[in-house]
This record gives structure tokens, sequence and C-alpha cells, in this order.
């Protein structure tokens, strides 16, 4: 294909909806078009356990309004969702699994007695990270409310969607800068977005250890921001004494940025290097590349680069 794939990618949050499309590969992707609609208070409330949207009507009306002003003829979309709506955790597993299924039901019952969710109710899914020479592996482990889960997939097909994948808002953060990841290799990447802090220190590319925190305006917050990033990595410093960070990278809101580096720098003693969306990726004449604009689409562009 001369202009190669198109893909669709849609954030979800309480205050509002954000779609982009973009075109091309993974490796060169570029803005098409992007729109945002903000939600009406009442509309949309982050919950681990009860459905997340309020006024279904209201939400619906909004998806539909927000796909019209793309203009795109795809109704095939990947979608972004708030970090608050799941969990997520790495877990060491002593026992290979024999299939898919196998892991599935292995992994619920290590961990039924600490499920955030009852045990019918848990959706789980796992990326294997590493098989070790004893057969033990590590593993990347999310869950989420059946409830929570299926009311969004349920209103995205009411809403004449087709719906390709579903994922936490810091991994498809992780997938707009995968090409800064790679070259980071070893190090942390902090996340300040939404009403979410993120924390992800990679070791050879793999995750090695990762906090998500619900922080409703974070960027607001300095003090609690500082907190929590300082006792995060007191926590992965006293369990892996001898690991290091050797770079660090963040993901900040362009009018909190140069006081998120110097909080940063202050805490890991280096100056650490801010990721831009905007430099990730070309934008068409429809939309502007500048990093203002195009940081409260950073998860929607992670999420439509999932099809590319």
């Amino acid at each position: 294909m001369l202009f190669g794939k198109k893909s669709l990618g849609l954030e979800i949050s309480p205050a509002g909806l954000s779609l982009v499309l973009l075109q091309g590969s993974r490796a060169r992707p570029r803005l098409e078009k992007a729109a945002s609609l903000p939600l009406g208070a009442g509309v949309l409330k982050v919950s681990l356990r009860e459905a997340n949207v309020l006024d279904k009507d209201a939400f619906l009306d909004g998806l539909r309004s927000l796909h019209s002003q793309l203009e795109a003829r795809d109704q095939k979309l990947s979608v972004a969702l708030p970090d608050a709506i799941g969990r997520v955790m790495l877990l060491d597993m002593e026992e290979r699994f024999k299939s898919r299924a196998d892991g599935l039901d292995m992994i619920r019952w290590k961990l039924k007695k600490n499920l955030p969710f009852d045990l019918e109710d848990t959706m789980l899914d796992y990326q294997r990270l590493t098989t070790r020479n004893d057969g033990s592996q590590s593993l990347l482990v999310t869950m989420a409310s059946r409830r929570v889960l299926y009311q969004y997939e349920d209103l995205l097909v009411e809403a004449g969607f087709h719906i390709s994948g579903i994922d936490l808002n810091t991994f498809n953060i992780c997938r707009a800068f995968e090409a800064d990841l790679a070259l980071l290799e070893n190090g942390a990447l902090i996340s300040c977005y939404g009403d979410s802090l993120g924390i992800i220190i990679f070791s050879e590319g793999l995750p090695l250890f990762l906090r998500f925190k619900y922080l409703p305006q974070a960027a607001d917050n300095y003090n609690r921001v500082f907190t929590e990033v300082s006792s995060s990595l007191l926590v992965f410093r006293e369990k892996y004494p001898e690991a290091g960070i050797p770079k660090v990278n963040y993901v900040a809101p362009p009018e909190i940025a140069a006081g998120f580096s110097q909080m940063l720098e202050e805490i890991v003693d280096q100056k650490p290097l801010g990721l831009n969306v905007g430099a990730a990726l070309k934008a068409s004449g429809n939309v502007t590349g500048e990093q203002g604009a195009l940081f409260p689409y950073t998860a929607a562009i992670g999420a439509a680069m999932r099809n590319l």
C-alpha cells in the first residue's frame, strides 16, 4: 500500500474522549486527524469494580459525534482506558505452562487471596517476560473486572465500532514512545498523565519494577507526586540494590514539564530526558505537531499504533 495502514485510537477518561487517526507504520506513524470531546460531570466515574459509565446516552452521543468529526470511514479501533480500572503486577511462577489456558488458571490460583475483584469477575491477561534455565518464569500480569470491561465493550459496539484491543493508558504511552524506550533499555520511564502516575524500571529492555498510582489532579499536586516517586524508587533500591537506574525518561504535561524535570533530578540525582510525542510521529497539515497540542492525545496515539 502506497500510504500504509490507517488506524483509529480512542482514549476514554472522565474528562472526555480523544480520538486520533494514524497512517503509515509503527516505525513511521503519521497523525492524519485528531479530535477531542469533553464529557459532562456525572457521565463517567472511574471505578475498579463498578460499571464506569453512568450516563450511557451521553457517552454514546459523544462517541458518535467524535467519530463524525474525524470523517473516518474505518470503525475498527483500539482503546486506552484509565490505569485505575485495572491492576498490573510482575509475577514469578516456578512452573512451566502447557498452554495459555493453563497459565491463566495457575495465575488465578496463585493470586486468589490477593485479587482486588471477585474471582469469577476477574479478567486476566499475561505476557511472558523471561523463562529461566530452571523453568521458572517472570510474567507481566494485567487484571480487571469483567463488569467494567464488558460495559465499555458493549457500549463501543453499540456505537458502531469494532474493537481490536483494549489497554491501560500506561501501556499505550509505552507504545507511543517505543522507539525511545528501545534506546533506553536500562532505566526508568516515569509518566504523569491524566490522573495516573506511572513508574516502570527496565532492565535489558524488560520491566523489572513497576508501580501505577491513581492521583487525581496529579499535575497540580507537587508534594504528593514527589512523595510517591521518592518512595517507589526507595522500594526499588531496597529490592534490587545492585540494579541502579542509569537513565530516566519522563512524560508530563508541557505546562508542568520543567518543574517535573527538576523534581525528578532532585530525586534521582541526574538530569532526566523528557519525551515529546510530537517528535515520535509526523503530523499532517490537518493537525499541529506542537507538543502542547498533541500531549492530550498521547494515549490515543499509542492505542492507534497497535494496528499499524
